[in-house]
């Protein structure tokens, strides 16, 4: 059977998207593989079109329990012959994957990379004929990376270990040039054919609101009131502060469940699958929730605090709008974020393989990567146009579906306020020794109280801003540093820069862009459905739900809302008309067409 008609027969797709084709190809040619596509893209279908093509197992390398069960638990509900081996199984549940691999039972087998090592396991590969590694968030093999997994590290051993060395395939959604690097030659990859489609999702809208950190529970429960229905995910940075909001939002009645690495594994298990279930709409998590999560509804990503990267945001964001209808991706900023990033960063114990100059050298790392995150959360330019800046990728300056694109801005002469500013720097520098931290600065410049006694308050720039909020005063240093009129280190400390000579000095104007007094245009919204589409949505809703209770096996996984809305709208007539429908297999027709077709044009209402 040819690739065009295993795509349509088992993904339900009759094309294929964007670079899926070219690595299918080049992987069944026998040539290894790195393979960069955005969130949602489709990169599972990558490595799993060429294994139903191949003879012999694939073998997939997988970091996380959760995303193997969703892709197993996807395969088979395909008709996929697949199974996973991690720390979950029981020895006996472990040895009856061992003996039905060996019996020809599977096409793919998913595995966690600390398991590659494993006596057992290697015992089996080497009776196993093994056709393709696929090794899944590649970039987990880099320090570069925001997801470094030492474990990852061997997976290049683990190959060369093999009676005969199979095709590799290396697939991640992020991949910065420097990790793209470093997925190649750590895995060792043999002229790899390289693919990178793009990191836009055109469906998401970003958003950044800047909140002090006592009205975020209020801000949060606005936004999820407007969203009321709708599935969705909201980060924390930490443990403490997932329990906070999930407790506070589950006493005012949302439908919440939480995820992170303090609760027990049962207790996850169950969180995880409510959500899945949409039991719960809204998961309150750590970033130990979510990476590879197939679930396709999604329709909106809340980060409650800053993420410690831009590679991390991103891959977190992404799990909105999998299914490539619209979804909203907000982040909610304070000035307190940056402090919970540099102690998280200070502090951390991950990764404690490494020597301690190897630690301070990745330490360094995420500090550089913190400082491109907050330059995100206080830009006033296009939201989009920053993200793809950072992962090399060329883009417009203005996307028309982000916050800043939508908000009317105006620009203001700001040369009197950035003097007063620039040459505050200048004197602190001066006194100090050393430059100073934003924070510091803004305090000087308000007059803060709390710098009476201290050298600072001699200063003549000392209280020269008084007149302004402290919030004003911080927006302005922050438009010197998107003006490159100041720079930060890694400590975000500020120094003048060349270009603020000649605003302090030569009489040179700076405008900056400011949010007018209006608010937001409003993102553009979609076609809604007619009374009689949306009733026909509902009933194909709720007999979705019965299928899922029947097979034990999650709603999306069956088939996506976005599939459902177009079966709605199309109004299809046969099982031919069915399959025409992109997401509707030739197997999903044969489970559910008849049951669809017949709510379809009963007189039901």
């Amino acid at each position: 059977m040819d690739e065009q008609r295993l795509l349509k027969q088992y993904f339900g797709h009759k094309t294929f998207r964007p670079g899926q084709k070219e690595i299918v190809d080049h992987l069944r040619a026998g040539q290894d593989v790195v393979g960069i596509l955005p969130t949602g893209a489709g990169k599972s279908v990558c490595y799993q079109v060429p294994a139903l093509m191949m003879e012999g197992v694939t073998l997939v390398i997988s970091p996380l329990i959760s995303l193997m069960r969703d892709q197993v638990l996807s395969l088979k509900s395909a008709g996929i012959p697949a199974a996973y081996i991690n720390s979950s199984l029981s020895p006996a549940q472990l040895n009856t994957v061992y003996q039905r691999a060996l019996s020809g039972a599977y096409r793919m087998i998913y595995i966690s990379p600390e398991r590659l090592e494993t006596d057992a396991f290697l015992s089996l590969t080497q009776r196993l004929p093994i056709a393709m590694v696929a090794v899944d968030e590649a970039h987990c093999i880099s320090q570069w990376g925001q997801d470094f997994r030492p474990s990852y590290l061997n997976i290049a051993n683990f190959v060369d270990s093999l009676p005969q060395r199979p095709v590799v395939g290396a697939f991640t959604a992020t991949a910065t040039d420097q990790v793209r690097q470093d997925i190649i030659s750590l895995l060792r990859l043999q002229q790899p054919f390289v693919k990178v489609t793009g990191f836009d999702r055109s469906n998401l809208f970003f958003e950044v609101r800047q909140h002090r950190a006592v009205e975020k529970p209020a801000v949060l429960q606005a936004l999820l009131r407007d969203r009321q229905g709708k599935s969705g995910i909201v980060y924390c940075s930490t443990r403490a502060a997932v329990d906070r909001v999930y407790e506070d939002l589950t006493l005012r009645g949302f439908p919440a469940v939480r995820y992170h690495a303090g609760l027990n594994e049962a207790e996850r298990a169950k969180m995880q699958e409510d959500f899945q279930y949409d039991r719960a709409r809204v998961m309150v998590a750590t970033n130990a929730f979510g990476m590879g999560i197939d679930k396709s509804n999604v329709r909106f990503v809340i980060h409650y605090n800053m993420p410690l990267s831009l590679e991390a945001y991103y891959q977190e964001a992404g799990r909105a709008g999998r299914d490539g209808s619209r979804a909203d991706c907000i982040l909610l900023f304070s000035p307190g974020d940056v402090k919970t990033a540099t102690f998280l960063i200070e502090n951390s114990t991950e990764n404690e393989e490494l020597t301690p100059k190897e630690q301070q050298r990745h330490r360094n790392l995420l500090f550089r990567r913190l400082q491109f995150m907050e330059h995100y959360c206080k830009t006033s330019g296009c939201y989009r146009s920053n993200l793809l800046s950072y992962f090399g990728e060329s883009h417009a300056d203005n996307c028309g579906n982000c916050a800043n694109c939508l908000r009317r801005f105006r620009q203001k002469d700001i040369t009197l306020e950035a003097q007063m500013v620039l040459s505050c720097v200048h004197r602190m520098q001066r006194l100090l020794g050393h430059p100073s931290d934003a924070e510091l600065l803004c305090a000087v410049l308000y007059g803060s109280p709390s710098l009476a006694k201290d050298p600072l308050h001699t200063l003549s720039t000392y209280g020269i801003m008084s007149g302004y909020s402290m919030a004003a005063i911080a927006e302005t240093v922050q438009q010197l540093v998107e003006e490159n009129c100041l720079s930060e280190d890694g400590r975000h400390r500020l120094s003048p820069e060349p270009k603020s000579d000649g605003i302090l000095f030569d009489g040179v104007r700076l405008m900056a862009s400011t949010s007018g007094p209006t608010t937001p245009a409003g993102r553009p919204r979609a076609a809604a459905l007619t009374a009689e589409q949306q009733a026909r949505l509902d009933r194909l809703l709720k007999l979705r739900e019965k299928f899922s209770r029947r097979e034990g096996v999650p709603p999306y996984a069956i088939l996506s809302d976005a599939v459902l809305t177009e079966i709605a709208v199309e109004l299809p007539q046969s099982f031919s008309d069915l399959t025409d429908l992109s997401g509707v297999s030739s197997e999903k027709a044969r489970r559910y067409g008849r049951d669809i077709l017949r709510l379809l044009h009963s007189s039901a209402p």
